[in-house]
């Protein structure tokens, strides 16, 4: 008897000590977030997908109470950044502004990535859609699409890029195909910002640009826009029409921006991080912010962004495919 009780009264022992370090467990186990988040651009500083993780990063810093720090991992189309994102822990420490070049369109560009952006990310929302514009500098007597799709066939044209592979490439190489100007060569730059100034200034012919890099430029009259790349007018360039509009019937490239998490985060950390960004898109004075820089804001759910990238994962790859596009 002696022995069972003292058997009883060990067991009884382990079983509180095991009880007390897990209360004291869920008591130091902090709530989301207790330290600071990384948010990655995969681009480097300057360009649209930085200037957006800027705007998105201060609010969401003040909506979590801790501070979110943008980090430019630029390289490889993007495919640098993206790898490390996909690689991090799952807890919602480390982020990603993505965007169509690399969640959509590098797949079926760049062989052997490391990452699949399909898997390898938890969508969280759609921040905002951006159209590229077709501008030409002051060398360019070309004053509308028509113009300057018959100078192309004739002159030795180029347009620029900020990278191989992202959306203001593709909206050129898709440009060349339907219009039967294979002879335009693109110029791939490293960023945003200098193949801007390089048309500007006449050392190369055009550019398919991101509207916010070149909205200034494009009102400052350094710059013609001649139509924008998107299924509708902007309202910030309401007298420029879409390209398609402008003679090439059935063209349409958009750019868009994302946040992303590594794959396999808890729901509730996507689900509070979705519903803070959704809600920080629906303040006036970020639509302001980033209708002011040419971009819409969107937000919706995980699972609706999930559907949208998937839906244009499968579209770049059969344009990609049925076109030809490769990189240079």
């Amino acid at each position: 008897m002696e022995l069972q009780l003292l058997r009883r009264m060990l067991v009884g022992g382990a079983l509180c000590v095991f009880a007390s370090a897990g209360t004291a467990l869920a008591q130091t186990a902090a709530p989301y977030p207790s330290k600071p988040i990384q948010l990655v651009v995969p681009f480097a500083a300057g360009s649209v997908t930085d200037l957006l993780a800027r705007i998105v990063a201060q609010r969401l810093g003040e909506a979590l109470g801790q501070p979110v720090v943008v980090d430019n991992k630029a390289g490889a189309d993007g495919n640098i950044g993206a790898a490390y994102v996909a690689a991090a822990a799952p807890d919602g420490y480390t982020l990603m502004m993505g965007a169509a070049s690399t969640n959509a369109i590098n797949p079926s560009l760049h062989k052997n990535l490391r990452f699949n952006p399909l898997r390898d990310f938890a969508p969280i929302t759609n921040v905002a859609s951006v159209p590229n514009v077709l501008v030409v500098g002051p060398q360019v007597p070309a004053r509308t699409v028509k113009d300057f799709i018959q100078a192309a066939r004739t002159e030795k044209y180029s347009f620029a890029s900020s990278g191989a592979g992202g959306s203001m490439h593709l909206a050129g190489e898709l440009f060349k195909v339907m219009t039967q100007t294979p002879d335009l060569l693109h110029i791939p730059y490293k960023g945003g910002s200098a193949p801007v100034t390089d048309v500007m200034g006449g050392r190369v012919s055009a550019m398919f640009c991101n509207l916010p890099l070149c909205l200034q430029h494009i009102r400052a009259g350094k710059l013609t826009a001649l139509g924008v790349t998107s299924p509708r007018r902007s309202p910030l360039l309401p007298e420029v029409p879409t390209i398609a509009q402008a003679g090439v019937p059935g063209y349409e490239v958009e750019g868009w921006f994302g946040l992303f998490a590594p794959a396999a985060v808890p729901k509730p950390i996507l689900q509070r991080l979705n519903a803070e960004v959704v809600h920080i898109l629906k303040d006036p004075k970020v639509k302001e912010q980033l209708l002011a820089q040419g971009a819409e804001p969107v937000g919706n759910s995980p699972e609706e962004f999930a559907a949208f990238v998937k839906k244009e994962h499968d579209r770049w790859a059969k344009i990609i495919r049925d076109t030809g596009i490769t990189l240079q």
